[in-house]
């Protein structure tokens, strides 16, 4: 028993440091959860509010109409139609070209200071405020290359915009295949491009897909570049695909809400609806993309 009080004394003097960093753990746990629940009370509250000011106007005359200067008679039809098409331009270009970029970052390129400084150079890319590709978009397109306010304007404003974001997304998806991937399909006399589009590719299609996917997300919901280079707050008309006058959903909410009259707050909270439902489709269809692909890749 005696051989026993020297570490009881010595647990003695531990025990008040224990308890403080329980204690410390506690209260940082419980922060944490405060935190948390705080945001989400502020979003479900924001959410609510928006979902109240919008059910008397969500309709299918508000979804397949114009707008107009009468609240009960005007829709966003317009401006589903230039977002989707926007959408499909920004998808189209920014898909090949940052998958392309990403191949040959992660494939091709050697471990060279220029490639180090091109792949800090792209990250930084990715955190460049909207705004300044709107008047990158406004000097090179909407001027130099004469294209005017148009849709195709637009989408090449907004895939200047995402492109980083997809690279990065493409080089994560890409290094996230074992290096063993690469070694067998070597070792089956594969040639380095063989080995990234039969290997490599398809192990990474998920993430890769996942990444453009969300990029694009974001690319609907941007309305400071399309401002800038000319986007229109009220068209009447469904817009040219290429070269015609149009409008988006974030710039319609925007015209919409600096309207004094408390119908037209309706309207723009409805159209929230509309592009929040957007957003959230395009999320699910990134997580089924994603679920649907990893099924047929095994490590």
């Amino acid at each position: 028993m005696a051989a026993l009080a020297p570490a009881s004394r010595t647990d003695s003097r531990f025990e008040p440091a224990l308890m403080r960093r329980k204690v410390t753990g506690t209260l940082f746990y419980g922060a944490c959860v405060a935190a948390i629940a705080l945001l989400l009370l502020t979003l479900i509250v924001l959410l609510v509010d928006v979902f109240v000011r919008a059910a008397p106007w969500l309709d299918l005359q508000f979804l397949t109409s114009p707008p107009s200067s009468r609240p009960a008679r005007a829709g966003i039809l317009p401006a589903i139609v230039g977002t989707l098409e926007i959408g499909i331009i920004v998808g189209v270009v920014t898909f090949p070209i940052g998958v392309a970029a990403a191949i040959y970052l992660v494939e091709y390129a050697s471990d060279s200071w220029i490639n180090r400084l091109l792949q800090t150079n792209i990250s930084n890319l990715a955190g460049v405020p909207s705004i300044i590709y709107g008047i990158l978009g406004l000097a090179v397109f909407v001027r130099a290359l004469a294209m005017g306010p148009t849709i195709l304007a637009a989408a090449l404003t907004l895939s200047l915009l995402i492109l980083p974001v997809v690279i990065i997304a493409s080089v994560e998806a890409l290094k996230a295949v074992p290096h063993a991937q690469r070694e067998g399909a070597y070792a089956l006399g594969a040639s380095r491009w063989q080995m990234v589009s039969r290997s490599v590719l398809p192990a990474a299609a998920p993430g890769i897909m996942t990444g453009v996917i969300l990029a694009m997300a974001r690319a609907i919901g941007e309305a400071a570049p399309l401002i800038l280079i000319g986007a229109f707050t009220f068209v009447t008309f469904l817009p040219n695909p290429i070269s015609g006058q149009y409008t988006v959903l974030p710039i319609q909410i925007y015209g919409w809400a600096n309207r004094p009259q408390d119908d037209f707050q309706g309207i723009s909270a409805a159209a929230i609806v509309v592009i929040l439902a957007l957003m959230l489709i395009l999320n699910a269809l990134a997580l089924i993309v994603r679920a649907r692909l990893s099924r047929h890749i095994q490590w």
